[in-house]
């Protein structure tokens, strides 16, 4: 009697992943190809984001530095410039733009009073918060796409799977056996479109998660230097 494990027991498939994709019906194999679409995309994002996310991180620690160390804001400025990725580089030199024009305005006009300067700050604390907000949509840009694969691929991998297994079931009945020679490879062949839907989706939560924690911190880290730059203004302001 030979051993179980040494049986052919699927005809032409041999375990291998290729020939349960080359072996599956063209509905499981049009399911596969989307979620490699899908989990290519997302791969690329990855990267591309995880990139980003390290020049804005370093950036934006070499931007405080410089910062810390200046004691006017003019000296700030250059330095500011050189950082084209630091979210905080950039609230400062629209902070430092929106200022500059509050002091133009102020020095051509004949009647410079209190109220003027608290109607500028206004304007100084909306500049910064719209810089605010368009650096936090360059850092959230494309994670919509790791959120969609995150929650649709497993639904999408069952559906393959699904379709997979009545495709299975209708050539048994066309059979009239149900053999595990029979069953087997169109099962098996089935549920690798589930294993496919979550290859994709678990590493797309991941980092979509990770992304957006990030996002979240270097977003509080730009409010917090807008609030702070404020204060620094409003002294000055208050001094006149």
């Amino acid at each position: 009697m030979k051993d179980i494990g040494s049986l052919d027991l699927s005809g032409n498939f041999h375990g291998s992943l290729l020939n349960m994709v080359l072996d599956a019906g063209l509905i499981v194999q049009l399911v596969l190809l989307l979620l490699f679409i899908f989990s290519v995309v997302s791969w690329a994002i990855i990267f591309l984001k995880y990139r980003y996310y390290r020049k804005v991180k370093k950036e934006n620690e070499a931007f405080e530095s410089d910062y810390s160390r200046s004691s006017k804001l003019s000296d700030v400025m250059p330095a500011a410039k050189k950082y084209h990725n630091s979210t905080l580089a950039e609230v400062f030199r629209v902070g430092y733009a929106e200022l500059s024009k509050i002091n133009k305005l102020s020095s051509e006009s004949a009647q410079a009073s209190d109220e003027i300067s608290l109607s500028s700050l206004d304007n100084l604390e909306r500049s910064m918060n719209r810089a605010c907000n368009t650096e936090m949509t360059k850092l959230e840009s494309a994670l919509g796409f790791l959120a969609t694969t995150g929650s649709a691929s497993p639904f999408i991998g069952l559906f393959g799977t699904v379709w997979g297994i009545m495709d299975t079931f209708k050539g048994i009945g066309a059979r009239g056996t149900a053999t595990l020679a029979v069953v087997a490879p169109g099962i098996s062949e089935a549920l690798s479109a589930t294993a496919a839907g979550l290859a994709a989706a678990i590493p797309a939560v991941i980092f979509y998660n990770y992304f957006l924690n990030q996002s979240k911190n270097m977003v509080q880290e730009m409010e917090n230097f807008a609030s702070e730059l404020l204060n620094i203004v409003e002294r000055h302001f208050v001094r006149k």
